[in-house]
């Protein structure tokens, strides 16, 4: 690294001892834990109530001080992570666990109410209150599979693309967000499973599924899924994209111009580059990069002797579709393997080609860093980065039209099993279509284009009014991309950079985009002498090598550069400006759903609360002393910190919602996330149903939990919106006997983000901002929205309004209603 002197890894990243005792939960490196056998709570913080209420006759006893009843206390990926891919998929990654936080005091929804009676510690959710006889236990299948569970997101992403009404080109775009997304899944979650099951580790996940038996079930869906594929696009999108005079050909569909332009294209941009690997004795069987495209060729000598195998990769440094010809009308495409595969005798000069399929391998691409042994955490990343390409594969895709003996010897060389291979009908890797939807200039065939507006109280008038003004007045909540993140969020950074006044600036970088500006703002300030201190995220999957960069681009600017804790990831999206104002300290701060990624915000659905709240700046100030020093901090005014904070924040507050149902008050709890996975809040919404809790999750990925199971789960509704957006964000309601709570940040339900990952939800107190959380919560689950419902069994519907009306598209009501026009 440059400027040693500032070289914050140079020392072994920290693991300091948990305060008290921890709550760490199931790690997926062991066993969930069995409902039930979760350790006490140690809160240890207060969970302000609404006033008391007399209790009905014959209510549960147990009441707490002052005539309440007794409250009980208690990581997408991803892609789709996800990690998701960010269009989708995730995955996870061993870690230590370690205590950073607490739940700690928590406000009311109106902010100057005093607070109430403590919360009283309990066993867990399967605890009964005193005076009331022991619950019964839960059911052993309530959970589904979280495998399964995300092959499912994916159909329903396929359901998209599947569907007449979408614009054509934005169903090509589904087909090839259906494709990374799959690539993501063997390479993190399929990677994971087998090497679980070499290793002979334990299964994890609540439904206790054999790990053999969900590799197999894997197969088998990723099979029916991988057909339907290949049908949408060859039997139906292509046929259809041709009708639109947007081509993709063969080499016998081409003229004999076209062709000749394509043989000079072949001899001066491609040829250069092909190096045919031969395989026999003296040439072992070469490396096959993960998810490159090749193709397996067999070739004889004409005048005798026997059939030799050859591999052709084929370049990733050129267009997937080649261009035809562009004075012809229309678009014509041609792929880059055909035009190699009909020039192969100038690769093999004086020899028969006999056959030549495409084939592509699919590798491991986990990472495995000790961070308690390397001192040196950005090196030990980059070594580990270079070997990840040699991960073992996992998956191998072929040519329908592949002959037995050739699958054989791929089979064979990559030593991989048969139920590894995957044969497709048509083109390999359709996540090359992404090429097709930016090159053909055909805006008719997507959906409308539209310019993120500025938030209102964001606008600047006649005269220009600062960021830091606009928020001594109050708070102000963004929703990307419906409000332009370059004129919210950006312009906070950029003008903390400027200002004079300004003191210091901290930040959490998780993903951000190739150009940044925000790193460019950061940069600036540093250079500006201003005290700049960013955690960049170097674990974050698939964006190891970017943020490898901008750490070291952040530290020559003379930023205080850091990684975060060791056995965590950081993965609050966090921002804290200091400012000087007269005599006096003021903090200003973002907090959000999504990363600091301009581009990512245009096409992520996404919240940002910015704030110059005391309670909350403090709150940033002690939550970045802890991921930059050796605080111990464990108690927050206005957040939930995890690990340890927001698995036992939630379930405080689950737990209140089935008190005030016994008490007679309507129990409501919302919550809107990517993926619902983790077993002890599954078992709390469980036990708020069985209660009479209404429950509405809006899952956009996995869900292990089964809704509409009477006697269990009657009173929970899952629903999953896709659209032109990504849905990302994680919004948080509870309804609190009418003083209700609305909460907001980074935090999936999942073990890897509530266990091993650095996350912060926020309370949200302003009016405006929790009037429209509550607008978007609301509109999600109404029955005139399009959207999927899960069902008991575990199956998914697409539900598409009420009968006789055309469907409302969520999206496309928040277009309308925030402003965003057409650009």
């Amino acid at each position: 690294m440059s400027t040693p002197a500032r070289r914050r890894p140079a020392r072994p990243r920290r693991t300091p001892e948990p305060p008290g005792t921890t709550d760490a939960g199931p790690t997926d490196d062991a066993p969930a834990a069995a409902p039930g056998d979760r350790p006490a709570s140690t809160t240890g913080g207060t969970l302000r109530r609404s006033p008391s209420r007399s209790r009905p006759a014959g209510s549960a006893a147990g009441a707490a001080p002052g005539g309440e009843a007794a409250t009980t206390a208690s990581d997408v990926d991803g892609r789709i992570n996800d990690g998701q891919p960010e269009q989708g998929a995730g995955g996870a990654a061993s870690a230590g666990v370690e205590e950073v936080t607490d739940p700690g005091r928590v406000p009311p929804a109106d902010a100057g109410a005093p607070p109430d009676a403590a919360v009283t510690p309990s066993a867990g959710p399967d605890a009964a209150d005193a005076g009331e006889p022991a619950r019964e236990p839960l059911p052993e299948d309530r959970f589904l599979n979280r495998e399964l569970s995300w092959l499912d997101f994916n159909a329903r992403v396929l359901t998209l693309a599947e569907d007449p009404r979408t614009p054509l080109l934005e169903r090509a775009k589904f087909l090839a967000i259906f494709a990374s997304n799959l690539d993501e899944f063997y390479m993190v979650r399929v990677a994971g499973l087998k090497r679980r099951l070499s290793a002979g580790l334990p299964v994890r996940g609540g439904d206790r599924m054999p790990l053999r038996t969900q590799l197999d079930l894997i197969v088998e869906k990723t099979a029916g899924l991988a057909a339907r594929h290949a049908s949408c696009f060859v039997d139906d999108v292509q046929p259809k994209l041709a009708a639109e005079d947007i081509h993709l050909l063969g080499w016998a569909d081409l003229g004999d111009p076209e062709r000749e332009r394509l043989r000079t294209y072949f001899r001066e941009q491609i040829f250069p580059v092909l190096t045919p690997l031969a395989v026999d004795p003296a040439h072992p069987f070469p490396y096959i990069s993960g998810r490159s495209l090749n193709l397996a060729v067999t070739v004889r000598d004409p005048h005798g002797g026997a059939e030799l195998f050859a591999r052709v990769k084929v370049p990733n440094n050129v267009p997937r579709f080649v261009r035809v010809c562009r004075d012809l009308p229309g678009v014509r495409f041609l792929p880059v393997e055909e035009l190699i595969s009909v020039h192969l005798g100038q690769l093999f000069s004086g020899m028969q080609v006999v056959e030549c399929h495409p084939f592509r391998v699919t590798r491991n691409a986990e990472l495995e860093v000790d961070e308690d042994r390397d001192e040196d955490l950005l090196q030990a990343l980059e070594r580990e980065l270079a070997r990840r390409r040699f991960g073992p594969p996992v998956r191998l895709e072929v040519a329908a039209s592949i002959s037995d003996h050739m699958l054989e010897l791929l089979v064979r060389e990559l030593d991989m099993a048969a139920t590894d291979v995957l044969r497709v009908r048509g083109l390999l890797d359709l996540s090359a279509l992404w090429q097709l939807y930016g090159e053909a200039d055909r805006p008719d065939l997507k959906d409308p284009p539209f310019v993120p507006a500025t938030h209102p109280r964001l606008t600047e008038g006649e005269v220009p009014r600062s960021v830091f003004a606009t928020l001594r007045d109050g708070d102000v909540l963004v929703h990307h991309p419906y409000h332009s993140f370059a004129t919210s969020v950006q312009r906070f950074v950029e003008q903390a950079a400027a200002d004079p006044n300004v003191l210091a600036i901290k930040q959490t970088l998780y993903r951000t985009s190739g150009d940044s500006p925000i790193v460019d703002a950061l940069v600036d300030a540093a250079e500006a002498g201003k005290q700049v201190v960013v955690l960049v995220e170097l674990k974050a999957r698939f964006d190891e090598v970017a943020n490898i960069g901008w750490a070291r681009t952040l530290e020559r600017a003379g930023c205080h550069v850091v990684y975060g804790l060791v056995g965590l990831k950081t993965h609050c999206k966090t921002a804290l400006v200091v400012r000087q104002e007269g005599n006096q300290i003021r903090r200003y701060c973002h907090i959000g759903t999504g990363n600091y990624h301009p581009k990512t915000a245009r096409l992520y659905e996404d919240f940002g609360v910015l704030t110059a709240d005391p309670e909350i700046g403090a709150d940033l100030t002690d939550l970045f002393n802890v991921l930059t020093g050796y605080s111990r901090q464990t108690t927050y005014r206005r957040l939930l910190v995890a690990p340890q904070g927001i698995r036992r924040g939630l379930i405080e507050r689950i737990e209140r919602e089935i008190t005030h149902t016994r008490l007679g008050a309507p129990g409501l709890v919302q919550i809107k996330v990517n993926s619902l996975v983790d077993e002890e809040v599954t078992d709390a919404l469980y036990r708020a149903s069985q209660a009479g809790v209404h429950v509405d999750l809006i899952i956009r990925g996995m869900c292990t939990l089964r809704p509409g199971v009477p006697g269990l789960s009657e009173n929970i509704r899952v629903r999953s919106i896709l659209g032109r957006f990504l849905e990302h964000s994680r919004i948080f309601r509870f309804g609190n006997d009418g003083a209700a709570e609305f909460w907001m940040g980074s935090a999936d339900l999942m073990h890897r983000n509530l266990d091993r990952r650095v996350e912060a939800l926020v309370q949200v107190s302003d009016p405006i901002a929790r009037a429209e959380l509550d607008h978007v919560l609301t509109a999600a689950m109404s029955p005139e929205v399009d959207a999927f419902e899960l069902a008991a069994d575990g199956t998914w519907s697409r539900r598409q309004g009420v009968p006789d009306t055309p469907p409302q598209h969520l999206q496309e009501l928040l277009l309308r209603r925030v402003g965003g026009t057409a650009g």
